[in-house]
């Protein structure tokens, strides 16, 4: 028997959320910052975080990425490029969340930043000053940008 949508079981498999997080990098005096969220609620509530959230139902993840990213940081309009899947097993304490992770470097003095209701403070830090510990897995995903980013400056240079 062949299936088909009819008769699909939507169940048989468990189903993990999916969630997008934005990396925003930007030179300030010559050193590399990046954009970071203090969160509000649980989980990890007071801890820095790369923006992001939850995908829904009905929009691509680079809409849900660019729908996040002007949610939690007033950054719009900027070329966004897909970074890397992250899905261990364990990095939410909520559920099994996989986390698509994009990036961009934009020009800070372009955007307005601004603090949304889910967040305490939105701000650029160093990258080699962040607080810690960071939320979830994020200084895993902010390595692996950091190490895209530079391997993008050596290939163009």
């Amino acid at each position: 028997m062949s299936e088909t949508a009819e008769n699909y079981d939507v169940t048989k498999y468990e189903r993990p959320s999916v969630t997008v997080d934005v990396v925003i990098f930007t030179l300030h005096d010559g050193r590399l910052h990046v954009l970071m969220v203090q969160r509000k609620h649980w989980p990890y509530a007071d801890h820095w975080a790369i923006p992001g959230g939850f995908v829904n139902m009905d929009e691509s993840l680079e809409t849900a990425a660019r729908r996040e990213l002007a949610e939690e940081t007033g950054v719009q309009d900027v070329y966004l490029e897909q970074l890397y899947t992250f899905g261990d097993p364990g990095r939410d304490p909520r559920t099994r969340i996989i986390s698509v992770a994009y990036f961009a470097l934009i020009r800070p003095e372009e955007q307005e930043i601004q603090v949304s209701e889910e967040s305490n403070d939105v701000r650029w830090f160093p990258v080699d000053e962040l607080p810690t510990p960071l939320a979830f897995d994020h200084d895993r995903i902010l390595r692996y940008a950091i190490d895209r980013l530079r391997s993008k400056m050596e290939y163009t240079t």
